[in-house]
């Protein structure tokens, strides 16, 4: 469940140490044989790219497919190091794996924009589920028509690259269940929020705090160090990129962003975080439904440590290119931040060129 905290809330906080150390691991944790630009993935308007994944062609190690049933038999056969070279076609089914990788041998799923892995229902289902699947490279494809697009559960180093992610009942993208040292980069994602305008994010981390119990042995979803960068991302119902409490030191980085589509129930911002110590830089958003990105508390000791850098605003009402609940917060908002448009203010709160 969301919570939609009023904008006065003083907190206190004495984890901010280790939330911001968290930022300095979050740089290794893509895949390394794999260059990650923060740059934005293209301009604010732009429609979604057709290029699948670059390498993906079949050869020694890799297995081919072109039937949805043949993409089942190899994602429960998979092994490290193979790469899973999908046809074009649509393959209808929800898809699960539970083997991983290594940091030595990843295990690949790749296909072109053609090759589409289509739900069975925008009202349940995953598509492509990581189930404690780690050091997976999932790269290229369409994804379409689930309940939710591609969901990982307790996942570490895991790449979702380059993915056209659209049509979908509820969120696109959602690392989940302490899934740590992920990387979300230059995906495209359209149409969330289907089925359900309220849970129709983009891209999604952790955990709501009301959910613990349900996915988390009642503890915080410790979802850390995830990067998010050059994702494209339009008409979603709810946030562009809604980052939950009890996720710490992630970085989300070159993203574009667009408010086309939000509804005022389900979101405020293109990016909401809430969670601690997470840089947010390098990002362009235009279309805001009121703020353009922003800052909450909504459980005590959470929201707190986050630093916004060189981020371009462009505001189409009356909000802040930056909103922060609460001073107490600890938000850094650096004065090269830009807003523009009808608010054209950078921030509610002073900003600092420490």
């Amino acid at each position: 469940m969301k919570f939609r905290p009023a904008r006065t809330a003083p907190v206190t906080f004495t984890f901010l140490a280790l939330a911001l150390a968290g930022c300095a691991s979050a740089a290794t944790s893509a895949p390394p044989t794999h260059a990650v630009s923060s740059k934005p993935a293209s301009s604010p308007s732009s429609p979604p790219a057709s290029a699948g994944a670059a390498g993906c062609g079949a050869g020694p190690g890799s297995t081919s497919v072109s039937t949805a049933a043949q993409l089942a038999q190899a994602l429960a056969a998979a092994h490290p190091g193979e790469r899973i070279v999908l046809a074009a076609g649509i393959y209808h089914d929800d898809f699960v794996t539970t083997t991983s990788g290594t940091a030595a041998a990843p295990i690949t799923l790749c296909g072109s924009r053609s090759a589409v892995l289509e739900g069975l229902s925008i009202s349940r289902g995953y598509v492509l589920h990581l189930n404690k699947a780690s050091w997976w490279r999932v790269e290229g494809f369409t994804v379409e028509g689930g309940q939710k697009g591609v969901v990982t559960d307790g996942v570490t180093h895991d790449l979702i690259y380059g993915l056209y992610v659209h049509t979908i009942g509820d969120e696109a993208i959602h690392l989940r269940d302490f899934s740590s040292n992920n990387t979300v980069s230059h995906n495209t994602v359209r149409d969330t929020g289907q089925h359900t305008q309220f849970y129709g994010e983009g891209i999604y981390v952790g955990t709501a705090h009301k959910n613990w119990c349900k996915y988390s042995g009642c503890q915080p979803d410790a979802s850390n160090n995830n990067l998010i960068i050059g994702n494209n991302i339009a008409n979603t119902t709810a946030e562009n990129i809604d980052i939950k409490e009890g996720t710490i030191g992630g970085t989300i980085s070159g993203n574009t962003l667009n408010g086309t589509g939000m509804v005022s129930s389900a979101a405020t911002s293109w990016v909401n975080v809430k969670g601690n110590g997470w840089t947010i830089e390098n990002n362009i958003g235009i279309n805001s439904i009121g703020d353009g990105f922003s800052v909450h508390q909504v459980y005590p000791g959470w929201g707190v440590g986050n630093i916004f850098r060189s981020n371009d605003a462009r505001l189409s009402g009356s909000g802040y290119g930056i909103y922060v609940q609460s001073s107490d917060l600890k938000t850094l908002v650096a004065c090269n931040n830009v807003a523009a448009g009808a608010g054209g203010r950078i921030s509610n709160i002073t900003c600092s060129n420490a």
